[in-house]
């Protein structure tokens, strides 16, 4: 049997490779590794059943090598943030172009390798307490500015509706690893989580295993066609590591002794306009693969042995921890305080409703600040934290149509209908026929009932152009509407979008374009 694997080099591709190749019927690995990589060193010592590809998914002959005589295909390759915020240009053409090539190079074999691509829970977009768990189906509310999630979005688009015969779409969640501290310890991205976000964690070495264990059951068993091929899964890391941003900061900084109100101010970090859930259908994975074997706590408690030299920084006083460790990050373009010194109005709208509203936030402390942790939601009104975090309890995203009965024509018109559009075609066959749909500005598109349905994904501006219409689309969208508003105002009336050059713009509609500063350095 032969794998072929993307992203290799990364925190979860990594650990993927080295677990496909404890499976004894596995005779090779092709490995995808960009040229300029200096860590194909590491997957060069992975032994003789690797085979080295050096180049990129958006060179298609490399992609036509990549999928040759493979039995599975791996896409685990992303350009993330802050790598996709400095150079944009490198997320559109890793996770929007090079998945398109993969599907074109699959489709054009005459044996189809099963592929599995691994998209991002970022496609939720930004979670508060009213609705902090997600599941399949989901609208997908894409933050303004994240060209990473943009670019995934679309990605995933083009597995859902490709012509391959059997594909998975798995969206993973918020990826522990060894390197996490330092690695948010260098850019300004670590003022992008919100404290209250939810977040739900999964171990890189979790996430290994669950890629091994689907190619040996499905190699082995074979009876995951109707479980699982030609659908979308959340992989979730469980009950125990479901928490907020506030609390992983809490825990992350107990390495130096201290802790989130030590270090962090409330207006250090954005109030909206992140991604972050909590997964109420992440068991249906795991109850496939049996995979999630570590914990949050785990993870810390591993790290917290392997850093112990980081623990000579207790006995610094915590300001001066927090001016050489944290505040020294505000000249970084990635964080919020460099934009508000810049003005850039842009962001400082997506992220905080304003430059005024973060300007408020500046004068309280942590007294005044709404903690989910601490029984509070966002507005200081109390909430039963621990109640909030049980799935019994979830306040779920209507879906617009019946659940409780088998998808029809009318279940498909229903969800139309709730987006401020039609359904176009007339039969209804299966969940994978292609039909014609209608959106709420009269454009047509093409798409599956099982991607809009299960996929969540219904066409909007952002599928084609880098733009974020969700203020407009929501006044006559339903569907976003029951999310979008969760955090926005329905008095907002922001067109949020970047140019050629990835430059940060936004419009109060009808006005022109005010463009804020590119984050590419």
């Amino acid at each position: 049997m032969i794998v072929s694997l993307t992203g290799v080099t990364g925190n979860m591709g990594y650990e993927a490779i080295k677990e496909v190749l404890t499976l004894n019927s596995v005779e090779k690995v092709k490995a995808l590794v960009f040229p300029t990589d200096k860590r194909v060193k590491k997957i060069r010592m992975l032994g003789s059943r690797v085979e080295i590809i050096l180049g990129s998914l958006a060179d298609m002959d490399v992609c036509e090598n990549l999928v040759k005589d493979a039995d599975y295909v791996v896409n685990m390759a992303a350009v993330i943030p802050p790598m996709s915020d400095q150079y944009p240009s490198r997320a559109v053409a890793c996770n929007e172009v090079g998945v398109k090539n993969l599907i074109a190079a699959i489709e054009r074999q005459s044996v189809q390798p099963r592929f599995i691509h691994i998209s991002t829970v970022a496609l939720y977009g930004n979670r508060t307490h009213v609705h902090p768990w997600a599941r399949i189906g989901d609208p997908l509310l894409i933050s303004p500015f994240d060209i990473y999630t943009i670019t995934k979005m679309r990605g995933e688009f083009a597995v859902l509706e490709s012509n391959i015969d059997r594909f998975v779409v798995l969206r993973q969640t918020a990826c522990l690893y060894d390197g996490l501290i330092f690695s948010n310890l260098s850019d300004g991205l670590l003022f992008h989580t919100c404290f209250n976000s939810p977040l739900e964690w999964i171990t890189v070495h979790d996430s290994g295993v669950l890629i091994k264990n689907i190619i040996e059951r499905d190699s082995t068993l074979a009876d995951l066609d109707d479980k699982f091929w030609r659908k979308c899964f959340n992989i979730g890391g469980g009950d125990k590591n479901r928490i907020t941003g506030y609390d992983t900061f809490n825990e992350g900084l107990k390495l130096v002794g201290g802790k989130t109100k030590d270090l962090f101010e409330p207006s250090f970090n954005a109030i909206r306009n992140f991604h972050g859930v909590w997964f109420y259908d992440g068991q249906e994975l795991e109850e496939l693969f049996h995979y999630q074997s570590e914990t949050v706590e785990e993870y810390w408690k591993q790290l917290f042995k392997k850093y112990r030299v980081m623990k000579i920084a207790r006995i610094f006083p915590k300001k001066l921890i927090k001016k050489i460790a944290i505040m020294r990050l505000f000249k970084d373009p990635n964080s919020v305080r460099y934009w508000y010194n810049n003005n850039d109005e842009a962001r400082l709208l997506a992220y905080f409703g304003g430059k005024s509203n973060y300007e408020r936030l500046m004068q309280i402390g942590w007294d005044y600040f709404p903690l989910l942790v601490e029984n509070k939601d966002q507005n200081g009104n109390f909430i039963d934290f621990a109640a909030l975090k049980d799935p019994k309890n979830a306040s779920l995203t209507p879906h617009f149509y019946d659940e409780s009965k088998p998808i029809d024509i009318e279940a498909l018109r229903s969800v139309a209908r709730a987006h401020g559009g039609r359904l176009l075609s007339k039969k209804f066959v299966s969940l994978y026929d292609k039909l014609k749909w209608q959106n709420s500005d009269g454009d047509t598109f093409i798409a599956r009932p099982y991607t809009v349905l299960f996929g969540g994904h219904w066409f909007n501006p952002s599928y084609k152009n880098n733009v974020w219409d969700f203020d407009r689309l929501a006044k006559v969208d339903k569907v976003y509407a029951s999310l979008w508003y969760d955090s926005h105002s329905p008095e907002e009336n922001h067109f949020y979008s970047c140019d050629t050059n990835f430059n940060a713009c936004v419009a109060i509609v009808p006005h022109r374009l005010r463009c804020g500063p590119s984050l590419r350095t």
